[in-house]
């Protein structure tokens, strides 16, 4: 099939097969640049005659960019890592599992494709203690490794349990759901599954009468960011294609749509598609009565309060506790770094890894840096800032290795690809400084087909070939 003729299959509104999608995208600007890098890689090629014992703590995506790069970037690397998963989950594809587009085998991969264990050494277990003071981990088992330089890629944890009332096997259950909940250690992403069938069920209640659906947002960091307007977007749409609707409310703990002025604006227009969505913000989600389908959120605002004696203006906070009925609910549950890391001298007072932001070294122990979700930085947790980590955290480990100060500059560029329906992405790239669109010309608030075939067929297979192997 002609390009020509895939072109006006879409208008059409017939949908492209995933080999026409792919050979559709093989005309666009980042899949060309993509495809021409592919040949070479952006690591110097056992450039650094160091030496030192380094330990990588991980196996997700952070982790595996870090051990490539590292690898290949020593003359003589002495590279351990700690990671109990031989399976890898794709987890960007989870969201597109609740949606129907991905089934589950789609998004397992093999960790020993990536850690060749004639090279480094692969501990199958997971660090239950860290001790930077004398630069020693312990694995759950008891097994104790010294290193000289450690890389902490832990990612982050799903605390379900701190929403009262809820247990991780209510997800799935009782109009509840959460595309999150995965088990990366065993390889399963029950939330992915769930959320497809929850959305059938949803769209078969919606025959007989108008439902309430609430998207929660928590009142910590969490790991990409717009994932749940995502799931929300995406389940208005299914109903609506078939003339269906229900009474949704997105109730989040920020104070708008999204950091970005321009974006939050953007997707208040997105919202104004489906006719009944409500945004209601500075909402945390406390508590949940699964058999009753009543949620429970502390609202925590504060606002400006004149005091006529005194002749001035205070500001006031208040905290009020409201109940909400629903029929279904999705849930984004709060997120932390994972429980050994946070019971070590290792994090910040917030609970997250304490590195510098632009260098990714901690800021107490020099020895040690971070890739990833689990990073104590204000933004990042998302794979296409775990990709544009790893050569800088690569670079300042060698600095640091050679006695030498970090010199590279993390800019704090992430990514937030919104589904805004099916067969639309707003792709919001930005870092510290602001806007940081991958194609220069175009606006980043603006959705776009072509995102929706790049992130649907082709960011798989350069995760997969180019991204965990660090030649991206």
């Amino acid at each position: 099939m002609s390009i020509e003729n895939m072109l006006n299959n879409r208008e059409s509104g017939i949908k492209l097969s995933r080999r026409d999608a792919i050979k559709l995208m093989g005309i666009s600007p980042i899949a060309a640049s993509v495809l021409a890098s592919a040949g070479t890689s952006s690591i110097a090629e056992a450039s650094a005659d160091v030496s030192g014992k380094v330990i990588i703590v991980g196996g997700g995506a952070g982790a595996i960019m870090a051990l490539s790069r590292i690898y290949r970037a020593i003359e003589n690397p002495d590279i351990t890592i700690i990671a109990p998963n031989e399976v890898h989950l794709y987890q960007p594809g989870q969201v597109f599992i609740g949606a129907g587009e991905m089934e589950m085998e789609d998004i397992i991969l093999d960790n020993n494709n990536y850690i060749d264990q004639d090279e480094v050494t692969w501990v199958k277990d997971a660090v239950e203690v860290f001790d930077p003071d004398n630069n020693t981990v312990t694995t759950r088992a008891g097994k104790e490794l010294k290193y000289d330089y450690l890389v902490v890629a832990t990612g982050a944890q799903y605390n379900y349990e701190m929403i009262e009332g809820l247990t991780k096997e209510d997800i799935g259950t009782n109009g509840i759901t959460s595309v999150y909940l995965n088990d990366l250690e065993k390889g399963t992403s029950v939330g992915a599954t769930a959320t497809w069938e929850w959305n059938k069920a949803l769209k078969e209640a919606s025959k007989t009468s108008k439902q309430k659906v609430i998207f929660t947002h928590p009142n910590t960091k969490i790991k990409c960011g717009g994932a749940p307007q995502k799931v929300m977007h995406l389940a208005a749409d299914f109903l609506k294609k078939d003339e269906l609707s229900a009474e949704y409310t997105f109730v989040s703990s920020t104070k708008s749509l999204f950091p970005l002025p321009h974006v939050a604006k953007a997707l208040e227009k997105v919202q104004a598609r489906y006719d009944t969505i409500t945004s209601k913000f500075q909402h945390h989600l406390q508590a949940i009565d699964v058999k009753n389908k009543k949620a429970t959120f502390l609202h925590v605002y504060s606002e400006d309060v004149y005091d006529e004696e005194m002749d001035e203006t205070e500001i006031v906070s208040h905290e009020d506790t409201i109940v909400m009925d629903y029929d279904f609910i999705h849930i984004t549950p709060p997120m932390s770094s994972i429980t050994s890391l946070m019971n070590s001298k290792l994090v910040d007072f917030t609970g997250w890894l304490e590195v510098d932001k632009h260098t990714l070294q901690h800021k107490r122990y020099s020895n040690v840096f971070g890739i990833g979700d689990t990073c104590g930085i204000p933004m990042g947790k998302t794979g296409g800032s775990a990709r544009h980590q790893g050569p800088i955290l690569t670079e300042n480990l060698i600095s640091v290795m050679k006695n030498e100060k970090p010199k590279a500059m993390f800019d704090g560029y992430t990514v937030c690809p919104i589904k805004t329906a099916y067969g639309e992405i707003l792709m919001a790239e930005f870092n510290y400084e602001g806007d940081a669109p991958t194609i220069p010309f175009l606006s980043i608030e603006k959705p776009r087909y072509f995102w929706w075939l790049f992130d649907l067929y082709q960011l798989k297979p350069m995760y997969q070939y180019l991204m965990l192997t660090g030649r991206f």
